[in-house]
């Protein structure tokens, strides 16, 4: 895998909208936290585009992010928003540029799509809080990411859970939104699970929709080839008039049942107040206690 270097003083951060429509004024407290940080912001053209939910046509999206990959002066592409919409101009970008010019993508939920497909590419990117809603995430949300955008040591150390399962295990960080893995199972943008530490969250889900895409992740194969499983938030779950009986920890629970890999829950990421930035498809080690979950890259 491919790590794209380290940002340093007065590097160019590129913000765009991979799918729902941004306006500028959105995007004041990133723009603030960059100049902070030491880092220009260049603004791509798709913010304050719109054609129905999304920042302009796809093309248009897809345009703005190519020629991000291209400009040598970019070293990072910090996506603005989530919602829906990156899974449409996967095959509209050749992101085989960063093959030879590296630069970290940046980005979570909907844009875990971009993730899975540069994981099948060979280049790391980083699962992190969006531009949008800086402001509204922890402080140790935010300082991760400046943390690894600058290159700087981090590891996770978090609470445990009485749905862990204990162990070790080493293996290749990857993963994101479950509603999207789910979504891009059978194209040439999925997930690859095989010696790898897989991350999990979701938002807004009904129960039953939980167990449909961990029946399908198991049914894929998936937890035949995992190294550990890590959870992090399941926000907001709904629930129908007739109750499925389960809470999302307890769907994953059942799933993964057979299986001998280490499970973690209560990982610090996803749509939560302390998203923590993690590094998709850097070689990790994990280890779950009784008393805690720590996560270190190798």
């Amino acid at each position: 895998m491919l790590k794209p270097p380290q940002l340093n003083k007065g590097d160019k951060v590129a913000i765009i909208a991979t799918a729902r429509k941004v306006a500028l004024a959105d995007l004041q407290p990133a723009i603030l936290l960059l100049e902070s940080w030491g880092f220009q912001s260049v603004i791509g053209t798709s913010i304050g585009l719109e054609q129905d939910q999304f920042a302009g046509s796809d093309q248009a999206r897809a345009a703005d992010l190519q020629t991000q990959i291209n400009n040598p002066e970019i070293k990072a592409i910090w996506c603005a928003k989530g919602g829906y919409g990156s899974v449409r101009i996967l095959d509209l970008v050749d992101f085989s540029v960063l093959l030879t010019q590296p630069k970290w993508l940046i980005g979570y939920s909907d844009v875990t799509a971009i993730h899975a497909h540069l994981n099948r590419l060979g280049v790391m990117s980083m699962h992190g809080q969006m531009a949008v809603g800086v402001d509204q995430k922890s402080a140790e949300s935010i300082q991760s990411l400046e943390q690894l955008l600058k290159g700087e040591a981090l590891a996770y150390k978090f609470e445990s859970s009485h749905f862990n399962r204990n162990g070790k295990a080493k293996g290749k960080l990857i993963g994101g939104n479950l509603s999207v893995i789910y979504s891009l199972c059978g194209s040439n943008s999925a997930l690859i699970p095989e010696n790898s530490i897989l991350v999990l969250e979701d938002l807004d889900e009904y129960l039953y929709h939980i167990d449909r895409m961990m029946q399908n992740l198991k049914r894929n194969g998936y937890f035949n080839q995992l190294s550990a499983l890590i959870i992090g938030g399941m926000t907001e779950m709904n629930d129908n008039s007739i109750p499925f009986g389960q809470s999302a920890e307890e769907i994953i629970t059942e799933a993964v049942a057979k299986f001998n890999f280490p499970v973690c829950f209560n990982f610090p990421c996803g749509h939560i107040i302390n998203n923590q930035t993690f590094i998709h498809g850097h070689p990790v080690s994990v280890e779950v206690t009784d008393e805690v979950s720590k996560i270190s890259y190798m």
